[in-house]
């Protein structure tokens, strides 16, 4: 039996012999991906079907080595990601990141010998940086916030890695910001502390085009009869938008939107 290999479109039933009589595929190994290297592609063949695939390099860093077991048997479901590293504190696992260059490193927050945070300080001003993703039992907002700001790209609690991870490690490598939904709320609370003004900005982004024209205003010192002329509106409908501006602002004396105005930069020369 003799004959050329060649090579099928993507889909196609293997590789075959053209001149084979019993027509079973015959499976070499395959080309390269265009654009990918041999360490970061992997071979798949099942019954009879072939496919390469671009694989995420992940490392993960935990110092209970059953976590780590329980997390890689997790990660091994999926085709396209691979665990080419284990480190059991902070300090090893940015050395292992320097050695391996992972596209993402999964890692605890709290652990001896170099904590999360610290890490990912670390991690964070390497080349070609490792998206990171902190994996924790903590949901506190002094917990979230810190790592967040360290330069960490998700936040994932360790009750729901089972459920989550596979999704969050491949949102990290896209470029992307994962946090699970119930912390969403912590992450809103603790940025607006850190911006005084993050709370006006807020409720002023609620309100209406026109009820924005009308506080500006207000807090210029325009009457409501004036306000009406410059926005070609009666007093009374003025009113109407002053009274819904209150309400959505709770405020209620001309000082009050002078404030707000103030702390926005909303008084600029007209």
């Amino acid at each position: 039996m003799s004959g050329t290999l060649i090579r099928v479109k993507q889909g196609d039933r293997g590789l075959m012999r053209p001149n084979d009589q019993d027509g079973v595929p015959f499976v070499t190994q395959p080309p390269i991906k265009l654009g990918a290297t041999p360490e970061r592609s992997r071979w798949r063949a099942g019954t009879g079907w072939a496919s390469m695939i671009d694989l995420i390099d992940v490392v993960l860093v935990d110092d209970h080595a059953i976590v780590r077991t329980g997390l890689k048997a997790v990660l091994n479901i999926a085709r396209d990601i691979r665990v080419i590293g284990e480190a059991a504190n902070g300090i090893d696992g940015v050395s292992m990141a320097q050695r391996l260059k992972p596209h993402v490193v999964i890692m605890d927050l709290t652990m001896p010998g170099g904590d999360g945070v610290a890490a990912t300080n670390a991690l964070v001003g390497l080349p070609n940086a490792p998206k990171i993703l902190i994996l924790t039992m903590h949901t506190e907002e002094e917990y979230l916030l810190p790592v967040l700001k360290a330069g960490a790209s998700g936040y994932l609690v360790k009750s729901a890695a089972d459920r989550e991870l596979v999704d969050a490690v491949r949102a990290v490598a896209r470029g992307e910001m994962y946090v699970q939904q119930n912390a969403g709320h912590v992450l809103a609370r603790g940025f607006l502390a850190k911006d005084p003004a993050g709370k006006e900005r807020a409720r002023f982004d609620r309100l209406t085009e026109r009820e924005r024209e009308v506080l500006v205003l207000i807090a210029r010192g325009y009457s409501a009869p004036e306000i009406g002329e410059r926005l070609s509106i009666s007093p009374k409908t003025v009113d109407t938008y002053k009274q819904r501006v209150n309400e959505k602002l709770g405020v209620a004396h001309r000082a009050d939107y002078v404030r707000i105005a103030m702390r926005l930069g909303l008084l600029a020369e007209e």
